[in-house]
């Protein structure tokens, strides 16, 4: 199977995509055949395939043998990326459950001449500021000069009151010690299915959302649990050991409810994206 769009003439500004799947295969054909479809200029895909068979490697130019953490790997596969890109080639992360819906490059080019590095921010995850991997392109040149680093560390204050850190948080510092700003791409659905998932960035790209791991709740998600601590009706108050007990029991049978619908609603968008046509995109639209 072709992995990508033909290269061009020597010397020709290339897109170098890095995408990480895990544990599961599910999104490759997806995201392919979508890069495909909506990817205007010559292209090369890198990917890390941890826990999925080999023979899922036909999809993709570059397969990357990689183990640990999400950040590691897309900072591995933009060292190699580096290896034999030039400065001037556009570098892309995206998401093992991210595409493009549209064509982007018009709107990379315009992006990239504001700011050298255009990435989704997640605001609607308790207004987290940094750059996120779900989509991201700078050039080579710039992440090979910061270096860019998608590693945690750097912590700003979270919904709950503590400093968290996540994901893109290094980036972020890295792009304000130089000096340089970023553009943002921000969530642009005009029906929102859940709050954080099942997201459109910019008119350009989905992001399904939690599409390898689903065990832990976002922030988001947890924000929405119900307030606790009251006493049943018709009872005066508890002490203050059962009412911690009950609310540890309210909380985690809250929690299965969570997951079950965000499980039962990511199936239904998955096979509606899987069965093909623009019927799901247009529920988002």
């Amino acid at each position: 199977m072709a992995a990508s769009a033909p290269l061009t003439t020597s010397g020709s500004q290339l897109l170098h995509i890095a995408t990480a799947h895990y544990s599961s295969p599910r999104w490759i054909a997806i995201q392919t055949r979508y890069l495909r479809e909506h990817i205007s200029v010559p292209y090369r895909t890198w990917a890390s395939l941890e826990r999925i068979d080999p023979s899922y490697g036909s999809y993709f130019d570059h397969v990357v043998e990689q183990l640990g953490s999400h950040s590691g790997k897309l900072n591995h596969l933009a060292m190699e990326i580096m290896e034999e890109a030039e400065d001037g080639d556009l570098l892309m992360f995206l998401d093992g459950d991210a595409f493009p819906i549209a064509d982007p490059m018009s709107f990379i080019t315009a992006g990239l001449a504001e700011a050298p590095l255009i990435a989704v921010r997640r605001a609607e995850n308790v207004n987290q500021p940094q750059p996120h991997p779900c989509f991201c392109v700078t050039t080579v040149g710039t992440w090979r000069s910061l270096p860019g680093d998608w590693s945690a560390g750097p912590t700003w204050p979270g919904a709950q009151g503590w400093d968290v850190s996540d994901v893109g948080s290094l980036l972020m510092r890295e792009l304000e010690l130089a000096g340089l700003p970023w553009r943002e791409v921000l969530r642009s659905n005009r029906t929102n299915l859940d709050p954080l998932y099942f997201a459109i960035y910019g008119d350009i790209v989905y992001h399904h959302g939690a599409g390898f791991r689903t065990e832990n709740l976002s922030a988001t998600h947890r924000a929405m649990a119900p307030g606790l601590g009251a006493s049943p009706p018709g009872c005066t108050s508890l002490p203050a050991a059962l009412t911690r007990a009950i609310d540890r029991r309210r909380r985690r049978s809250w929690e299965r409810g969570m997951r079950a619908r965000l499980d039962e609603q990511s199936t239904r968008v998955f096979e509606a994206i899987e069965h093909g046509g623009t019927s799901w995109l247009s529920e988002l639209m």
